[in-house]
């Protein structure tokens, strides 16, 4: 497969210029291996048996490799961790050392954190943008900017194309694959994480079916603030021995080890006058497709309306999953342009913003998403609270839909459909 570029070749590049070694995070099959080895000029495979053998046996054999040296799956064998880092204490030549894990390894498996030694990057699911279904004309990083720029540009993607999105993973690999084989192997991959990848994190799962009720009823939950207490009881309705809520913590926090759930954090607003904040994190799998296929969703049955959505939020299953896609594309963008990614809830549910990104000097960027090809005034009405409340620290403010026109409406907020907003 011809390899695409990604926002994240632009942050390896520059962080691989200046530091010794990079560790790439993300689920498995995101593509960190391959944008890895366009850098490499060596290789050490650990999801190979042998190799994995031969380096756990003398984990300092690595260093013997030409740099940069691409260490895939190093979580496999968490040795090689502290190798590198006592390396890189002895020689921070830049570009040396490139880590890909799709694991975050059980607390203690190594010696040390890293910091300082070995930077760790995100990698997610491609963005809507990566994903070549239209050019865009609106940059985030401008808008970040706070320069209120022009909006404008004109898309031929309408909602089912979108579905169809929503339905493809931003998984490279699996791209590109007919309805069935597609189906068949995003089941093969939610039951290898339950069956091999969740045991090799050290979590016995008694009962695999529970646990993928529980990543069900989580999905059902997507876009949404559901408390896991709900999610657990829909999970579990009907079955009277119901497992123990330490037992679903341990379930979020191995599956989150993993890459595989991806919440968005509340906001936390500092030397802001903001009462009544909720502090429940939006839910999300790491890809909206993960979620529509453990709910049994087809293209049709999203635009017919079906899928019933867990949680406080109104609206329907293809409005929270379309709003996962917009916040995995824009969070993909933003960490390339040093922005972080938030929700705003108030505890009575009277406002919310589903995205507030927020720059390095801690000015924001509201953004709004819906489900719908015409916008208007009710749409804007969070948006406008937010502005009032923040004054001269927002920088933007946007809505993100299915229509086909790109533009400012006369107050000033920004309305860009999800297809043309690109890095």
């Amino acid at each position: 497969m011809e390899y695409s570029d990604r926002a994240v070749d632009d942050e390896l590049d520059l962080l691989l210029s200046a530091l010794p070694a990079v560790a790439i995070d993300g689920a498995k099959g995101v593509g960190k291996t391959s944008t890895a080895q366009r850098r490499a000029a060596a290789t050490v495979l650990l999801d190979s048996s042998a190799v994995r053998e031969a380096v756990a046996a003398h984990p300092e054999s690595i260093l013997t490799r030409k740099p940069p040296l691409l260490i895939d799956e190093w979580q496999r064998v968490p040795e090689v961790w502290d190798v590198v880092r006592r390396s890189v204490d002895g020689d921070r030549t830049p570009g040396r050392f490139l880590l890909t894990g799709s694991a975050t390894p059980a607390p203690g498996a190594t010696a040390h954190s890293g910091a300082g030694r070995i930077t760790r990057l995100r990698m997610r699911p491609l963005a809507f943008s990566e994903r070549r279904v239209e050019t865009p004309t609106v940059s985030l990083q401008q808008l970040l900017t706070g320069e209120r720029p022009p909006v404008e540009g004109v898309t031929n993607v309408r909602l089912v194309d979108y579905v169809d999105e929503i339905m493809t993973p931003g998984l490279p690999g699996l791209r590109g694959l007919p309805p069935r084989l597609l189906r068949g192997e995003l089941n093969s991959y939610l039951r290898n994480a339950v069956d091999r990848d969740i045991p090799e994190q050290g979590l016995l799962v008694r009962k695999p079916d529970v646990l993928l009720d529980w990543m069900r009823a989580y999905a059902a939950a997507t876009s949404g603030t559901a408390s896991y207490t709900e999610i657990l009881n829909a999970a579990t309705a009907g079955l009277a021995d119901k497992p123990a809520r330490s037992t679903t913590a341990a379930y979020r926090d191995v599956l989150q080890q993993l890459w595989l759930i991806d919440p968005l954090p509340a906001w936390a607003p500092l030397g802001r006058e903001f009462s009544r904040l909720g502090q429940t994190p939006t839910h999300h799998l790491a890809d909206p497709a993960l979620a529509a296929r453990l709910l049994g969703l087809t293209q049709q049955s999203l635009l017919d309306g079906e899928g019933t959505p867990l949680g406080p939020q109104q609206g329907t299953m293809l409005g929270r999953l379309f709003e996962s896609l917009v916040t995995l594309s824009i969070r993909v963008l933003a960490q390339r342009a040093e922005a972080s990614a938030a929700h705003l809830r108030t505890r009575n549910g009277d406002h919310e913003i589903d995205i507030i990104l927020t720059d390095p000097t801690g000015k924001v960027l509201a953004i709004e998403v819906k489900l719908a090809g015409a916008i208007v005034d009710h749409d804007a009405r969070h948006l406008a609270w937010f502005e009032a409340a923040c004054g001269s620290q927002i920088l933007d403010r946007l809505i993100i839909n299915t229509g086909p026109i790109a533009y400012r409406r006369p107050d000033g907020i920004a309305v860009i459909p999800l297809a043309l907003l690109g890095p």
